[in-house]
């Protein structure tokens, strides 16, 4: 009850200007009373515009009334002052840089709570009481407040701009509909903005949607991303076993191969020791019948020497020389060259099914559904600089313009040796293609391929013809007609082509897009897939003397 007393004082002996206690109180005749000096001060502002009115109840008054001291409520204000009581604001309630400031306080000024749309002023807690006291008052729009309100004064007229021009799409006041905007479209502001926000819930819903949109891709993204990694994770681990398996497949051989070897090394060692202990024998057998010739030899009795002649037995033929003079000087040579075989054809098997294992995985075709681009500016927008790569181009292709164009013609050129270099008339660009890319190419001849394609096709035989294979889109040129090819399957269009087309790719949406390029942009084919690899641009051949040139756009 007592902070209720204090807050019937403060709102009687406050003055409602500068919300302080009331000095040299004076009361209109509409019964408010306000600080002399704060009237005073209020109604100098107002005699520039001809009207005084009460800051409070705003009753206007036909002349500025002359004022006089509130004897009664000055003593009573004296008797609150000598109790101690004194109402100031806190100073937090005071407005600061950045605060919308009461447009009705004098001296020192308060924060607005509430800015009205009628009155085009902004008031703070005590001076908009009467907007919520006095019933004309009551009708105004209050809004949070705001430093733009002069923005709703039409700069011509001063008049509240209560009007929006259809015809102009702007707002202004009602004067204006009778001179400069006369004649036009013209409805309530209130209206309009009904319209428009109609138009703005159907926006908000747009975008909630593609958010929702953006967000199921995320979530199928990252869903993509663990499936990714488990896959991943469960190779690895999966390979290493296999790997580890088949070392020790491969370690077990050797170690069996090993085995065998040194079997057969003891074997044969054996056989060839029992076989120099023979010849041992033999030799030393040998030796002593040569020395008992040698002795026969020097006999000089001539008779002895006929009598022990015929007791000396005939030499036996050796039963080893031939077997070692054909044996042959190779033992394990064949074990070395069949484990040589074996390291080859386990390359070659190697080699071989490691080019089938598909390293590059394909992404998860989420289609971000950015819309193509519709006139040629917003072509432009993704243009990309191309440049073609003479290590690719066939010998009979005359590059010139900084490699930017390319002419098909009789003379082999002088270009070096490189395994990139197409056997076919076709080159392609030095540049990898992805994100979003648009080029433009020019051609005159009578016959050309326009084509994209990975960096992985190949560049001899049939196979790396453009049209024929399964990593290159080409769009076949003809003068009054066109032909979109992919892997030996054409799509004809009826289509005229222009002498420039222009290519649209975004890679990660796998959209490609040919068009012919006029005064405006025609589709003549678009191809929708998933890319895998990095494209690059191309072109082919067929007649001598035709061209192509990549624009510089």
């Amino acid at each position: 009850m007592a902070q209720r007393g204090v807050q019937l004082y403060r709102e009687r002996f406050s003055c409602s200007i500068c919300l302080d206690l009331l000095r040299d109180p004076v009361t209109t005749s509409c019964g408010h009373s306000y600080c002399m000096s704060c009237i005073k001060d209020h109604w100098d502002e107002e005699d520039q515009k001809g009207i005084h009115s009460c800051p409070q109840c705003r009753k206007a008054f036909n002349r500025r009334p002359d004022l006089q001291k509130n004897t009664l409520l000055a003593e009573l204000v004296e008797d609150l002052k000598k109790t101690g009581f004194r109402h100031a604001p806190a100073d937090h309630c005071y407005a600061g840089p950045g605060d919308v400031a009461c447009d009705v306080c004098t001296g020192r000024k308060m924060k607005a709570v509430k800015s009205c749309l009628v009155c085009l002023a902004s008031y703070c807690e005590y001076h908009l009481q009467p907007h919520y006291d006095a019933p004309p008052l009551k009708k105004h729009k209050l809004i949070p407040p705001t430093k733009r309100l002069q923005e709703n004064l039409c700069s011509r007229h001063d008049e509240v701009m209560k009007i929006f021009c259809r015809t102009d799409q702007q707002s202004i006041c009602y004067l204006c509909t009778m001179d400069e905007h006369k004649g036009h479209e013209t409805v309530p502001a209130a209206a309009e903005r009904t319209e428009k926000q109609k138009e703005l819930q159907v926006r908000r819903q747009q975008i909630q949607q593609r958010i929702q949109n953006r967000e199921e891709d995320m979530k199928l993204l990252q869903q993509e991303v663990e499936v990714i990694n488990v896959s991943a994770n469960k190779t690895v681990e999966d390979s290493e076993k296999i790997f580890t398996e088949l070392m020790r497949l491969l370690q077990k051989r050797s170690s069996e191969v090993k085995q065998q070897i040194r079997s057969q090394q003891e074997t044969k060692t054996k056989r060839l020791k029992d076989l120099q202990e023979k010849l041992e024998q033999e030799i030393t057998e040998l030796k002593r019948k040569d020395a008992e010739l040698d002795q026969l030899s020097h006999t000089e009795d001539h008779n002895q020497f006929l009598l022990n002649y015929p007791s000396l037995p005939a030499l036996s033929e050796s039963t080893h020389s031939s077997s070692i003079n054909d044996r042959p000087l190779r033992h394990f040579e064949d074990v070395t060259a069949a484990v040589l075989e074996l390291r080859e054809k386990l390359q070659d098997i190697l080699r071989d099914m490691w080019t089938n294992v598909p390293l590059t995985v394909p992404l998860l075709d989420v289609r971000l559904s950015e819309p193509e681009p519709k006139t040629r500016n917003d072509f432009l927008k993704y243009s990309k600089r191309i440049t073609l790569d003479p290590n690719t181009a066939n010998k009979r292709l005359f590059l010139s313009e900084g490699n930017k164009k390319v002419t098909l013609v009789k003379e082999s050129q002088c270009y070096f040796g490189h395994p990139d270099r197409f056997t076919y008339f076709q080159v392609l660009s030095r540049e990898s293609l992805t994100g979003r890319c648009y080029w433009e190419v020019e051609w005159s001849g009578k016959r050309v391929d326009v084509a994209v394609s990975y960096k992985s096709i190949s560049r001899s035989g049939q196979e790396c013809e453009f049209r024929s294979n399964d990593k290159c889109w080409s769009l076949y040129c003809c003068t009054g007609w066109c032909t979109c090819w992919h892997n030996s399957v054409g799509n004809l269009t009826l289509v005229p082509v222009s002498s420039r087309v222009g290519v649209y790719l975004d890679h990660r949406a796998g959209v490609l897009s040919f068009y012919r390029v006029s005064e405006t942009m025609t589709l003549l084919h678009r191809v929708q897939t998933c890319f895998t690899q990095p494209l690059h641009a191309g072109v082919g051949f067929y007649d001598n003397g035709d061209s192509v040139t990549f624009i510089e756009l």
